[in-house]
């Protein structure tokens, strides 16, 4: 009877100790919830060679994934010295904020090559005619030339409109290629559009992310010559949703 008297004296006692390791976790969770804040930009440029993302906000939290030098990445907050990201393939996770080059709206448009001439104005608009999508991915292509010293490419209204008529053709159609059944080749499509260029060029992507469809597009040497193309001055960018890929990308290349 002293034995089991003994026993249970100090299962109480351990069944005590771990009520308190729990409220202090369940303190500690709700503590660190509100460390939490807004970074004030949703896309950032990973400057590492190889950057671990986490499980949590710190060491302490197993890999869950990888991202490589100049992926770019979404971010949805920060928490200390970490940022919750969002990478290619859709894996969440945590980053150490050191190696994230914040890409901040508009950055790359208030660069824009201002050697063009006057004639040549009046064919263009602003990133702000832009859908949300057409402009984060506006802005990432733009900040892949700066960062390659190229000058920046300004929005052509007239290769925008077509840009984006293809994205929805390729949508519509259910076809994923350079040549529209509808429009032929994209050198047909501009000139049936009265485009006139000296040099043209498309990328087209499917992707559930915007920073995904120009990571791809980094990566395949055809698409990443046409980003970097010193021909190339305008470019006009098409963003559909699409039930197949989670969205259709067409980005038009022209140089004059």
């Amino acid at each position: 009877m002293k034995s089991f008297n003994f026993n249970k004296k100090y299962m109480f006692i351990f069944a005590f100790i771990i009520i308190c390791l729990f409220t202090i976790m369940k303190f500690s969770i709700s503590f660190g919830m509100q460390n939490y804040y807004n970074t004030g930009f949703s896309t950032g440029l990973v400057t590492a060679t190889t950057l671990n993302v986490r499980a949590g906000p710190g060491t302490i939290y197993k890999v869950v994934a990888t991202a490589k030098k100049n992926d770019y990445i979404r971010v949805f907050a920060g928490v200390g010295d970490w940022y919750i990201v969002q990478i290619e393939g859709d894996y969440v996770g945590a980053v150490s904020k050191k190696y994230i080059k914040p890409i901040y709206p508009g950055t790359s448009s208030s660069n824009v090559n201002q050697n063009t001439n006057s004639n040549s104005t009046s064919n263009t608009n602003s990133s702000s005619d832009l859908s949300n999508d057409e402009k984060e991915v506006f802005n990432l292509i733009n900040t892949q030339r700066i960062n390659n010293g190229l000058p920046t490419l300004k929005i052509s209204n007239e290769v925008q409109k077509v840009a984006r008529v293809k994205a929805q053709d390729m949508v519509d159609k259910n076809y994923f290629s350079h040549t529209s059944p509808t429009y032929g080749s994209p050198f047909d499509m501009l000139k049936s559009f009265k485009v006139s260029y000296n040099s043209a060029g498309e990328n087209i992507a499917g992707n559930s992310s915007n920073s995904g469809a120009v990571n791809a597009w980094m990566n395949s040497p055809g698409h990443k010559a046409n980003i970097l193309n010193s021909s190339f001055n305008y470019t006009g960018i098409g963003v559909v949703s699409s039930p197949r890929y989670g969205k259709i990308f067409v980005q038009m290349f022209i140089g004059k």
